[in-house]
């Protein structure tokens, strides 16, 4: 795989975010990547959430210049303008784009595509938006789907949780998929996980009631990260799985990440939430309750 302005350490290996890199926070430190779908220069967006929740936090990014290959280079200067875009703060018009109406499913942290482009055919009717930082991820991505004909993925160059909160609309989705994220393993490194509290609570803004939200990793820390987390959305419904029933497609092609970890004996943890369709009244209840005086409840028992 060629290297095109790829962090020069701690890439996220499959969930769409910037990785931190531990000596890096001046912009002075970065490149700048030039022409079709490059990603404006200076410090990342990264927005200051105030709600209370954790968010992954990504700090500084430094890159290195690399190059496509030239095969790739030119499938991406002809394609790019019709199929990408870059974060901004532009929301998606979703029909202007695909030019049809149809479920949407956004899918953060693409990689080189292997799922993506596998799983596009099986959902024909589905506008596929697959949202990645790295662009020779994106460009091995471009290409799979010009080879194999594949015209129902639009491509998003960002941070995944940046575009979920910049440009997707409230409500607007009909599934977000997170295949295989950076574990971050160390204890130190766990406030860059990608799923965190907050992230679930944007991840349900953004699903329309009955919405799947599906995650897949190998790596057990993680695996357990995400179980206490299971429950902490209240607007979230966690679904049991295998799920035969479920309106979304489920059925993952085996990513190079996860044939890493099969290869080291890792058991593949999945996990789904389905959007309540009473999740307003969810998570007013919740938020009651997270506001209530304990003095109130105290009263109550002496009563």
């Amino acid at each position: 795989m060629t290297n095109s302005d790829t962090p020069d350490t701690n890439i996220a290996a499959g969930d769409g975010t910037a990785s931190a890199h531990p000596d890096s926070a001046s912009d002075a430190t970065r490149v700048p990547d030039f022409g079709k779908g490059a990603l404006p220069y200076g410090r990342p967006m990264q927005t200051e959430f105030d709600d209370g929740l954790e968010y992954p936090r990504i700090g500084g990014v430094s890159f290195r210049r690399g190059t496509l290959t030239p095969g790739q280079s030119a499938i991406w200067d002809e394609n790019w303008d019709r199929v990408g875009t870059v974060l901004s703060d532009e929301k998606i018009d979703v029909e202007e784009w695909f030019g049809r109406t149809g479920p949407t499913i956004v899918e953060i942290g693409c990689g080189t595509g292997t799922s993506t482009v596998a799983m596009a055919p099986k959902e024909a009717d589905h506008n596929i938006i697959a949202v990645e930082l790295y662009k020779p991820g994106l460009a091995k991505l471009l290409s799979a789907m010009t080879r194999e004909g594949v015209d129902n993925i639009r491509m998003v160059r960002g941070d995944g949780v940046e575009v979920l909160q910049r440009m997707i609309a409230p409500e607007s989705l009909d599934g977000v998929r997170l295949f295989f994220p950076d574990p971050w393993p160390k204890a130190r490194h766990h406030k860059r996980r990608i799923l965190q509290s907050g992230t679930l609570r944007l991840i349900a803004s953004r699903l329309k009631p009955g919405g799947l939200f599906h995650a897949a990793t190998d790596h057990a820390g993680y695996a357990e990260w995400i179980e206490e987390l299971r429950d902490v959305e209240p607007a979230l419904e966690p679904i049991a799985w295998p799920w035969p029933e479920s309106p979304m497609l489920l059925d993952r092609p085996t990513t190079k990440f996860e044939n890493r970890g099969l290869n080291l004996d890792h058991d593949i943890h999945e996990f789904v939430w389905r959007k309540r369709s009473d999740a307003a009244d969810a998570a007013n209840s919740a938020d009651a309750a997270n506001t209530a005086d304990p003095a109130d409840a105290t009263r109550e028992d002496a009563r």
